[in-house]
């Protein structure tokens, strides 16, 4: 699934080309993708204008200027693809929205597995809607730092890991940045998340937003079917330290143990066993 920082460098690439266009069609060749989708969609979204796009966690916010928001969510596989004005756009068979901007440019929505979905709801009521009203801070917003990260950890007894893959505790975290967060404050996954409040979390916080500021910078993480709306294939897989390194050299301390790998919650945690206590 596209963690924050391949949804962020979506979300990048389709503002560029959406903001402030107006979408002049909509193609809608299916009645529903993970869940329906609402009535009429293609001509409620058709005219409008896209004043600006946001990200919240791992949900795409296209903000039209009559007051809806059109809420998109990538799911397992999700692609938004973009062609130019006068190319011919992609014509797969799992090509589910193409939205035609007033410009010229063509943005398809794909989704093999068709775990995505895509909602409108009232803009002044974002807050309410069912997948966003319990989401915890931004983890790269000011709310979200040490004393906030440790506060929402007190007396949580499971492990560290899991917290954070709890979006209520911080929204938008995904398996690759967490294991790549702990490893860099130096805390196993295993750890209490209890036991992380305080100190450790103070190291945390600032870790969770390095890693993810870096992934954004490189372009996000190409795994399996991810790629930026532009095309382009994301990287920042080559500067992981532990996620899918099992038995290689920790890139810290250089430990013959290696990098181990566990399974929580039936997903799999890359480790340093010397270096994450």
């Amino acid at each position: 699934m596209p963690e924050l920082p391949e949804v962020e460098t979506v979300r990048r690439g389709l503002a560029a080309r959406m903001e402030g266009r107006r979408i002049a069609q909509v193609e809608q060749r299916r009645g529903d993708l993970r869940w329906p989708l609402p009535p009429h969609f293609d001509m409620r979204v058709a005219g409008r204008v896209v004043d600006r796009i946001d990200r919240r966690a791992k949900y795409l916010l296209f903000r039209l200027d009559d007051g809806q928001t059109l809420i998109g969510h990538l799911g397992m596989s999700g692609r938004m693809y973009l062609a130019a004005p006068g190319t011919a756009p992609s014509a797969g068979a799992h090509d589910h929205l193409r939205f035609h901007t007033d410009e010229g440019w063509v943005i398809t929505f794909h989704d093999a597995r068709r775990f995505g979905m895509m909602d409108l709801w009232p803009t002044e009521r974002l807050d309410e809607h069912r997948l966003l009203k319990d989401l915890g801070p931004e983890p790269l917003s000011n709310a979200f730092n040490g004393p906030a990260l440790s506060e929402a950890l007190a007396g949580r007894q499971t492990p560290i890991k899991a917290a954070l893959l709890d979006q209520k505790v911080v929204a938008g975290l995904g398996n690759i940045y967490v294991s790549e967060a702990l490893f860099h404050a130096g805390i196993s996954p295993k750890r209490q998340a209890a036991s992380v409040a305080g100190a450790r979390a103070l190291r945390l916080a600032p870790a969770i937003k390095q890693v993810l500021e870096r992934a954004i910078a490189a372009g996000g993480s190409t795994l399996r079917d991810y790629v930026q709306a532009s095309g382009e294939l994301g990287y920042f897989q080559h500067q992981f330290a532990v996620y899918d390194r099992e038995g290689q050299p920790c890139p810290d301390c250089a430990c013959r143990r290696g990098i181990k790998r566990l399974v929580q919650s039936g997903r799999s945690t890359f480790y340093c066993p010397k270096r994450q206590t």
